[in-house]
Parts: C-alpha cells; structure tokens; sequence
C-alpha cells in the first residue's frame, strides 16, 4: 500500500519505500544579500540502499519534524 508524504520541497515520497533516514544536521540560512535567515535543517532520506536513491530534504525545524512524525506514523501501522 503506497501512502504519499509531501516533502517541505513540494515533492511527494511514498512512506512504504524510505529504507533509511539520516541524522537531521542543522545549518545557518543566508539569502543573496547575505542576510541571516534562521537555522534549518537538512535530512538524507533514502529509498534505496543505492546512492542514486536518496534524497536531501532541507526545510525549517518545524517542517522536518512534521516530516518525521509522517513517516514514522505511516511506516508503524502496517498489517501482515
């Protein structure tokens, strides 16, 4: 069964296909001007155990933990 999360990106990820989740590591935000725009954080997210299926999300703390609790709550109820 597929169950679709929205990144913070606008991409969406099947839940059921994440085979690995990264440590969150947190970072400054700068925009063109050099300007400080807060902390954000980027997570690795792999749907595959090849390099070439794995992707970097990056958004705000908030955002990432949505994202977490999504994943983890869609990938915990599944039946046998």
């Amino acid at each position: 069964m597929q169950r679709w999360i929205k990144l913070p990106d606008g991409r969406f990820v099947d839940a059921a296909r994440v085979a690995l989740i990264g440590k969150p590591e947190t970072y400054q935000r700068l925009d063109e001007e050099g300007n400080d725009l807060g902390p954000a954080v980027t997570l690795n997210l792999g749907l595959d155990f090849q390099r070439e299926h794995q992707l970097s999300v990056n958004g705000t703390r908030e955002e990432m933990s949505a994202l977490l609790k999504a994943l983890m709550g869609s990938t915990g109820n599944g039946g046998a």
